[in-house]
């Protein structure tokens, strides 16, 4: 867009919908360590790629430190202009007394002066300032600083400078004149397990509110927009498609339907990862993209058990009609792995998607909430047309009969459960349907068990009660 400029990071150019406007000022907040100076480098960075004239004012760190820290990121900032205004070490050797003017009325002329300087020689489209909290002590009150930033701003915005600059607030030193300055505000913030961005100020622009999350490395900083489902919606057909076998799909009246989320409920070792691969088989039939995202197995195992009971996974993915992705545990950001669904999603295609399982999911994301992350990943596939099958673990083998050990239910369209029942003491498996709730279902219950050739479903369980205790009674005297 004419009217934007980027920020160098792709992850907040969506969050500001597109980027900075152009000949604004932009504040970034944060404590130490936070990633202040490495976002501006990316801003700088990006114009010295487009072409663009970048200048980076530092009253901070010194030049060649700010260099070093960029190298040790893997970030190269030759191209980028440099107007250093830290006190050079002969500031301590020389110490001056001033004894009409006060220090800040002295040191100020001549550091404006070179600011005019460079800019005017320059002509810098962009301009990082860090930070301008330095320039709060050379102003001999509030009114002056917030008189003289505001001059500055207007300054190099006069000279067609979009500027990004930061602040460290404090107790002592608070920010919120300059947070009435800025066109925007742009607050990141560190806490135990996770760095959080968020933008609440954007004069003139809509932009993506909330907490999103971001990481610094090699390569400087990425940031993870939040998934908000309302806002990622597709228009779709709630077609109903066929698990591929007729006794499954006389239980849920034809199959299940594209859009929706369904969950598979049972204890451990009862088959609701194996029962969940079968719809993704029939898509791969159908010519559809699937993945799996496995937070308990890796591929291989995954592979190997499924292509045991002739789920051909090996041949799916060579075809690149499947993709497995294994999880390990905190290795990712709740929102890092939302966006990893969103790339699957709107650029591999998949159709049919598999989260296995959710205490997996729990125990492998960071954050504090991650039942609330997993509602919004699992709405957002839905929104898209996806059908989303989602593997839940129960604790009990047998017993008081429930869905989830997660309080999730809620977010199920559909709820097939697999339980375990002992009759004539041999231990067996049972099939149900529990909540449908685009359409019918099947009341009764049928046996099931996992062969060398597959899934098989037998006939409705007519003559037992008590199954769902997992210790049935006949009812044939």
């Amino acid at each position: 867009m004419k009217n934007r400029i980027s920020s160098g990071v792709d992850g907040l150019n969506e969050i500001l919908k597109g980027g900075f406007l152009i000949k604004r000022a932009y504040l970034v907040r944060g404590g130490p360590g936070s990633g202040k100076t490495t976002l501006g480098y990316h801003f700088l960075m990006d114009g010295v790629k487009k072409g663009e004239k970048a200048l980076f004012i530092t009253l901070g760190e010194p030049e060649d430190q700010l260099k070093a820290n960029a190298s040790a990121l893997e970030l190269d900032l030759s191209g980028v202009e440099f107007l250093d205004l830290t006190p050079s070490p002969e500031f301590f050797t020389q110490a001056e007394s001033y004894d009409i003017f006060s220090p800040a009325e002295v040191e100020r002329e001549p550091i404006t002066q070179m600011i005019v300087n460079k800019v005017e020689t320059l002509k810098p489209c962009r301009v990082f300032i860090d930070s301008m909290t330095q320039f709060r002590y050379l102003a001999p009150d509030a009114f002056q600083f917030r008189k003289q930033v505001l001059s500055l701003i207007r300054f190099l915005i006069e000279n067609d400078a979009t500027i990004l600059f930061t602040s460290e607030a404090s107790a002592e030193a608070p920010d919120e004149d300059l947070m009435f300055l800025s066109d925007g505000v742009i607050n990141l913030e560190v806490q135990t397990d996770i760095r959080t961005i968020e933008v609440v100020k954007f004069r003139g622009s809509e932009f993506i509110p909330g907490l999103h999350s971001y990481k610094i490395g090699q390569g400087g900083i990425k940031v993870f927009p939040r998934i908000i489902p309302e806002l990622n919606t597709l228009d779709f057909e709630y077609r109903v498609v066929s698990s591929g076998i007729p006794e499954v799909d006389e239980l849920l009246k034809g199959g299940l339907e594209m859009g929706t989320i369904t969950m598979i409920s049972g204890p451990t070792g009862v088959g609701k990862t194996t029962f969940s691969m079968i719809f993704l088989k029939e898509a791969a039939g159908r010519g559809e993209n699937s993945v799996v995202y496995s937070f308990e197995e890796t591929e291989e195992k995954l592979i190997k058990r499924c292509e045991s009971v002739n789920i051909p996974v090996k041949s799916m993915i060579e075809s690149g009609r499947l993709k497995i992705r294994h999880i390990e545990p905190l290795t990712l950001l709740p929102d890092e792995f939302g966006n990893i669904v969103r790339e699957d999603v709107e650029q591999f295609g998949a159709k049919v998607a598999m989260i296995d399982s959710t205490s997996g999911y729990e125990m492998a994301m960071g954050g504090e909430n991650p039942r609330e992350h997993l509602h919004a990943v699992c709405r957002y596939m839905a929104n898209m047309g996806l059908l989303v099958l989602l593997t839940t673990e129960i604790r009990d083998i047998t017993g008081t009969f429930k869905v989830s050990d997660h309080h999730i239910s809620y977010l199920a369209d559909n709820i097939i459960f697999l339980r375990y029942i002992e009759t004539k003491g041999e231990l067996r498996r049972a099939i149900g349907v529990l909540k449908k709730r685009l359409g019918d279902f099947e009341k009764t219950l049928r046996e099931y068990s996992i062969t060398r050739y597959g899934i098989r479903v037998g006939q409705p369980l007519k003559n037992l009660r008590n199954i769902l205790s997992g210790s049935p009674e006949s009812l044939i005297e």
